[in-house]
């Protein structure tokens, strides 16, 4: 395969709401560029980049896949990402690493809530951008609307770069205002354009547009504003430089009509990404950590510097094996080549090298700074860890991964599946980062968060399809905690044993008092005159604390409580320290029980970003969990409104979300603080308590 230096690569990924038509797009730029024969559709589950069994299945995409095409002497690495929110996580990692994001967004419905989730992710990393409207084949196709719905949704300097002749079903003629000429396409494969002079009654449009364009490129320099100025224009070479670099800066994001049914105007946008996009070299050299110094240093795009990659993205397909995908910051990967894994302090040794299209893969020699390239599994290695030469270590600046939304507990079928559980779900986490797994040893649950019921429901299957093993999913046990309200001033306790030769004895007089929430445990010895030995005092204490974790109403850990020894006897032969833990301990469950004892939840801080259609319909739903609205703003169409709600409130409300607002409802989550439970739900909570002890 030819090698490409990192002047001539161009790193962009397809982003969007789910079915506007990124996969489609992706084959249709495959089959543009030669990579293959045939344009595959995603209803026909034969498309090069979503090849899984779940993604054939579905029709949607699940992970995000590399691909690649050659495209006038300039290699196109194009990812494919997901556009169902589930998955965002795949998103997050592939922006991580390409030099340019392209939306796709359709020409009847416009911008989505999706689109909008993963243009967050481009502001946040000042990405430059372009968008694609594409569907400008469907009916009710309003590309200019479209146009001005991303202007207002996304950037205002969204500019038009070719609008079609005719929308709707008869789509196929598109103008190009760089080249000022009309082109037709032939039927979708069989790659014919026909060049053409702009349709008259279209002429004053492109070149108002072409105008606007040129006034555009002006206001990203001062020198080319003085040009601008002195001749009402740009020449040609101008506007070649100062697109690019107002592309470069975000200034200026390049909008194109296209349609990916009928294969109509992909080929402008190849022609002006291969000339215009960013390449690696183009962009401000990433900041990375200079291992073990506490320093930064930039990272050049240099093919001659030392090798530095970062691995975005884990696969373990039954068809294509398992491999680390990563890109390259700064020098050449070869085969054998020995490097460090700064992230796990490892050394690992680069096997086979490939690029790959979707599940096709071709082994390479090397690969060079600013591309993006595949390596066989990597024995130490995860998604987001920085591998380098040992003479230059550093840590290039992690990925920002979404926080969970959504949580669930795993329950095995049978007895002894645990370990291959525990296997396959770390292989999930492995694929994508944003589903984590842990043992919350307080529930004794194995508890799986991620983004939506989809990516947990697939997990499940993948456990099943791989492992072999069956798992139940369902809803966490909640953290309750416990603590009181009033004060105890006299807790007693005689714990007395005998059963010949040397018995128990303790008795212990203890003070129960609450403390201001977040407090914690505050433990007193006011013993006075030796009552109860100083010896025995620190088991006083380990029985109170034992008995706090352990719960007393619901098994839930008790909080902020102050507990006062003040008083007690002791025997010279019979007191031990385990007598003095337990008599402390029964003391305890007395004193708490007559303080007013109350049981405390888990109260979120949820935010909720939802067209204005829905507000009220969300805001009810809201009230409905208990939850209390905290303040609510607007952000263009959409309302955010904030508000606090118990966790017991929250299972699966991603889902019902969706549900409730047409799948256009996104929530975040964060733990606020603990709450007192209502006195209704608190005794429903003991009595299920008790039922499911009585059931052990």
């Amino acid at each position: 395969m030819k090698e490409f230096v990192a002047e001539s690569i161009r790193n962009m990924a397809l982003i969007g709401h789910g079915g506007s038509g990124k996969t489609s797009l992706s084959e249709v730029m495959l089959f543009t560029g030669g990579e293959i024969n045939r344009i595959g559709k995603v209803e026909e589950g034969n498309t090069t980049s979503d090849f899984s069994s779940n993604e054939i299945e579905r029709q949607i995409s699940i992970a995000a896949t590399p691909l690649h095409i050659e495209w006038e002497n300039v290699k196109l690495n194009i990812i494919d990402t997901p556009g169902y929110s589930d998955f965002i996580g795949h998103v997050a990692s592939s922006l991580h690493v390409v030099d340019t994001a392209v939306a796709v967004v359709k020409a009847a419905e416009g911008v989505e809530v999706g689109t909008e989730s993963a243009w967050e992710y481009v502001q946040k990393k000042n990405l430059p951008a372009a968008i694609l409207v594409n569907k400008v084949d469907n009916e009710h196709s309003k590309f200019d609307a479209t146009v001005d719905m991303c202007k207002d949704r996304l950037h205002h300097d969204a500019t038009v770069i070719t609008f079609p002749v005719k929308e709707g079903n008869g789509f196929n003629s598109i103008v190009d205002i760089i080249t000022m000429k009309a082109y037709t396409f032939g039927e979708p494969g069989s790659k014919k354009v026909e060049e053409n002079e702009i349709p008259a009654d279209l002429k004053e449009k492109a070149e108002s547009l072409h105008k606007e364009l040129i006034e555009k490129v002006a206001e990203s320099s001062e020198e080319l504003m003085e040009k601008f100025f002195e001749n009402e224009t740009l020449e040609e070479e101008d506007l070649k430089i100062g697109l690019k670099s107002a592309i470069v800066s975000g200034s200026l994001v390049p909008v194109f009509a296209v349609s990916a049914d009928k294969a109509v105007g992909v080929n402008n946008f190849l022609s002006f990404a291969a000339k215009y996009f960013p390449s690696p070299t183009d962009r401000e050299a990433p900041e990375a950590e200079l291992v073990g110094k506490n320093e930064k240093v930039k990272v050049p795009c240099d093919v001659n510097g030392e090798p530095v990659l970062q691995v975005f993205k884990s696969m373990n397909e039954q068809h294509v094996g398992e491999l680390s995908i990563f890109k390259v910051y700064s020098g050449k990967i070869t085969a054998g080549m020995d490097m460090l894994n700064v992230n796990r302090n490892k050394t690992e040794r680069i096997g086979q090298l490939f690029v790959i299209n979707g599940k096709h893969r071709k082994e390479v020699s090397k690969i060079n700074a600013g591309d993006i390239g595949a390596v066989v599994k990597l024995k130490d290695t995860h998604t987001g860890d920085t591998l380098c030469s040992k003479s230059f270590t550093v840590k290039l600046p992690e990925i920002d991964f979404p926080e969970p939304v959504i949580r669930g507990a795993i329950i095995p079928k049978a007895k002894g599946d645990e370990d291959k559980i525990s296997s396959g779900l770390h292989t999930v986490h492995e694929e994508d980062p944003t589903l984590s797994v842990n043992f919350d040893p307080e529930l004794k649950q194995t508890i799986v968060s991620g983004q939506g019921e989809l990516q947990l429901s697939l997990a499940v299957k993948v456990l099943k399809e791989r492992y072999h093993v069956e798992v139940d999913l369902v809803e966490p046990r909640i953290p309750y905690r416990e603590t009181i309200r009033g004060t105890c001033e006299s807790a007693e306790y005689k714990h007395k044993k005998q059963s010949g030769g040397r018995g128990q004895f303790a008795h212990v007089f203890l003070k129960l008092e609450p403390l201001p929430r977040g407090a914690g445990f505050e433990f007193v010895d006011a013993i006075v005159g030796g009552v109860v030995p100083s010896r025995f005092i620190p088991a006083v204490e380990k029985g109170i604390r034992e008995t706090m974790e352990k719960g007393i109403l619901t098994g839930s850990k008790v909080i902020d409580v102050k507990v006062t020894l003040f008083d007690g006897k002791f025997h010279a032969v019979d007191s031990d320290e385990i007598s003095f833990k337990i008599a402390s301990s029964n003391a305890f469950k007395k004193g708490f029980l007559e303080a007013n004892p109350i049981i405390l939840e888990p109260i979120y801080d949820v935010t909720v970003k939802v067209p204005e259609e829905f507000m009220g319909d969300v805001m009810g739903d809201i009230s409905s969990r208990r939850g209390k609205i905290s303040g609510m703003d607007s952000e263009g169409p959409f309302q955010i409104i904030k508000a606090k709600i118990p966790l017991a409130e929250l299972y699966k409300y991603s889902t019902h979300l969706r549900s409730l607002t047409s799948g256009r409802g996104i929530h975040f989550r964060k733990f606020s603080h603990y709450e007192m439970v209502p006195k209704e739900i608190e005794a429903k909570i003991i009595e299920e308590y008790k039922k499911a002890k009585e059931e052990e």
